[in-house]
Order: structure tokens, then C-alpha cells, then sequence
């Protein structure tokens, strides 16, 4: 098959978390299988732009990936030349699949795929949630969804999730599919990595191993402040908190840490963390906690899984379906009592949380590989195209 990903941001702006490593796989994954596979997506990189050729194909992993110039309004990636290549080239694809919604490269691809009548799919990536409407820009995201996103909604062939969780968040709002897929993100196996390359914040912050590690974006929505409250129920855990932070949310963590008086057992590293450094803080751990308000599926909990590391999850997250059917981590509900119990129980068993480990890291071996995920969304794919 012909595949186009339009996604608004991707490598290297991993400031943006989980969405670009999840859709890279899946691109790489099928381009594996011997799919022809494209991807649009735009320079955008937090406040500046990534160092890429644009307008001009980048071959990744078997990926030819084509960056566009992002434009005003920024917060929307607006890209005006991805707008003409999609409308130049929508009719040469057998399929498009959107990631992301809110934003301009979503509307574009939407409306250039109808007109060009090439069946799209379209992932959320857990933005279609009322909580999170509510609790953040609620009357432009109403506006949005009104003017636009209700009609990309409707004429996709199928919407994608990565869990029912989120499925369900999408049916609370009183949206319609035409389809649904449900299929979760997968994960890649890690790569081994020597003390000698790793950062000096990072080492010193791993000096003691068999600490509590929260990886990843530090946001509202992650419930840090929780995992931080959480450490009163669980004496003697440590803790390591690392992550991009674009939102100015480590000054209110910063608080919250002094308030509980817990600076002795707590390292905040705000910054981005990859590489050697993101392998060793992950060799070293413990235990590792997602303790999401709402996280429509949580890559960083496989990536755990196949470390072999027992999980903490909360019950907010999707991915918390696959902790619970492979028994390898506590869901906890996302308070500060509840998550700190789950990681006591852990320090007070590593035999038991050892054994977690084991089948957590069997489970992420067996079902969540890319290629089979790859394969599964290419069958998903010849169905759609099929039905037309």
C-alpha cells in the first residue's frame, strides 16, 4: 500500500513526548512489512525550528519523511506549502491517517483527502476527552470542534484508538464513527548502553538505583504533584521525575516538593531526556509510575514493561487495561494516597515486584512489537479501502 502520516510534529522535536516515537513506529514498522510509506509534518520545535531540509523527502528507518515550513499561527502548525503539497499528492495515496486533532495539518490533510476521495484514518492521540476540553483553551477547542473537527470526524473511514478507555472519553462527547479501530501503540526493544555515556546530572541522579521513576512531559495532566504528595504514603521511595518541560510546570513542582518536605527522596530533572541517559535512568529504576489525570494510552509504560520493571499506573491511563490483563504493575486511582500505597507495596516486595517485571516484559515481547502492530493497522487499512 501507498500510506501518508500527516502528523504536526515529529523527530527530532521529541520535546513533544509520546505521539512521535508511537507514530514513527508505526510508519517504520510498516514500511518493514514493504509498504510504500510517507510522512508530512512540519519543523516545528518548540520555540525554534529542527535542523532538517524542508520541503524535500528524508529517508528514516525506510520512512521518506517530508518537513514543511512551519507558519503564523505557530500553535496550530500552520504549514501554507504542506497545504499545497496535500493537495497535489492526497489522490496518489491508497490511504492517509491524521494524528492529532485541534490542529491545522489535521484540517488540511482532512479536507485535501475528501476532495481527492482517498479514504483517511484518524488517531486523536487522547485529545478528544471533555475534561481535558474544559480544562484548557475549552472555547477555542469548542470553537474548533464545531467549525471543523466534527466534519473531519465524520466523513473519516475510522477513527483510531489506542485503548477503550479512550474510545469511550470519544463517546461521552456524543461523537459519531463511521468506524472504530482499537489498536494499541507498540514498543521497541531497548538498546544497552555503558555508564560512560551517560549525562552527569543523570548519573548523580542515579547514584542510589531502585528508585521511583515518572519519564516524561511535565504537564497539569500528568498529576505530578500527586506522585510528589504521594511519597507520605511510601517512606522509603525515592524518587526521579524527568522530562521536557514546556509549560513552566517545574516551578510549581519545585513548590510542591518543598511543602512536603520531601527534597531528600525527590530529583527533578527538567529537561529533555534521551539516548544513554533515558536507558540508564530506566536500567536503574525500581518501579515506574504514570500517574495520569487522563493519558489515552501511555507508551512510556511499555517502554518500562519491556525493561522488565514493574509499573504503577493510574486508573486514568489506557494503557492500564494492558498492566491489568499482563499482571505486571498496581493501578492505583490519581491520588496522592492511593499511588503512594502502590509504590510501598513494591519496596516492601522487590521479589514480588521482580516477578511483575518478568511477566510485564514477556507480555510487551509477545503482543506489542511494531511489525505486528504494523500489521494489524495495515489489515485495518485493506479493509477500509475494501468497503469502499
Amino acid at each position: 500500500m501507498k500510506i501518508l502520516h500527516v502528523v504536526p510534529s515529529y523527530f527530532p522535536a521529541v520535546r513533544y513526548g509520546g505521539p512521535i516515537y508511537s507514530v514513527h513506529g508505526l510508519a517504520a514498522g510498516q514500511a518493514a512489512l514493504g509498504h510504500q510509506v510517507s510522512v508530512f509534518t512540519t519543523n516545528a520545535d518548540g520555540p525554534g525550528v529542527s535542523a532538517v531540509p524542508v520541503s524535500t523527502p528524508v529517508m528514516m528507518d525506510g520512512v521518506a519523511i517530508t518537513y514543511f515550513e512551519v507558519g503564523s499561527p505557530r500553535r496550530l502548525y500552520r504549514a501554507p506549502t504542506m497545504g499545497a503539497a496535500l493537495g497535489a499528492r492526497a489522490g496518489d495515496f491508497d490511504i492517509i491517517h491524521l494524528h492529532s486533532v485541534f490542529l491545522w495539518p489535521t484540517l488540511a490533510a482532512a479536507r485535501a483527502a475528501k476532495k481527492a476521495d482517498t479514504p483517511f484514518v484518524l488517531s486523536p492521540r487522547g485529545m478528544l476527552v471533555a475534561d481535558l476540553i474544559r480544562a484548557k483553551s475549552s472555547v477555542i477547542k469548542n470553537a474548533w470542534l464545531t467549525l471543523f473537527e466534527r466534519r473531519t470526524i465524520r466523513e473519516a473511514a475510522a477513527i483510531h484508538f489506542t485503548a477503550d478507555r479512550e474510545a469511550l472519553d470519544f463517546d461521552a462527547l456524543g461523537l459519531k464513527a463511521a468506524d472504530k479501530l482499537i489498536l494499541p501503540n507498540g514498543v521497541d526493544e531497548p538498546t544497552p548502553v555503558s555508564p560512560d555515556t551517560v549525562s552527569p546530572d543523570i548519573a548523580e541522579a542515579t547514584a542510589q538505583p531502585g528508585y521511583a521513576l515518572y519519564l516524561g512531559r511535565l504537564n497539569w495532566k500528568k498529576n505530578l504533584v500527586a506522585l510528589i504528595d504521594a511519597l507520605a504514603f511510601a517512606p522509603a521511595t525515592r524518587l526521579i521525575i524527568a522530562g521536557t518541560d514546556d509549560e513552566a510546570h517545574s516551578s510549581e513542582l519545585r513548590a510542591a516538593i518543598a511543602k512536603a518536605q520531601v527534597a531528600d527522596r525527590v530529583v527533578l530533572i527538567d529537561r529533555n531526556v534521551t539516548g544513554p541517559d533515558k536507558e540508564w535512568l530506566f536500567a536503574q529504576c525500581g518501579q515506574f509510575v504514570l500517574p495520569s489525570l487522563n493519558e489515552n494510552f501511555g507508551n512510556t509504560v511499555l517502554e518500562a514493561m519491556v525493561r522488565a520493571k514493574p509499573v504503577v499506573v493510574s486508573t486514568g491511563a489506557g494503557v492500564a487495561e494492558v498492566v491489568k490483563l499482563a499482571a505486571c504493575g498496581l493501578i492505583a486511582e490519581p491520588i496522592a494516597q492511593a499511588l503512594g500505597t502502590a509504590m510501598r507495596k513494591f519496596a516492601d516486595d522487590p521479589a514480588g515486584a521482580q516477578a511483575m517485571g518478568v511477566l510485564g516484559r514477556e507480555a510487551a515481547l509477545a503482543h506489542f512489537g511494531w511489525r505486528a502492530i504494523a500489521a494489524r493497522m495495515i489489515a485495518a487499512y485493506q479493509g477500509l479501502s475494501a468497503s469502499r
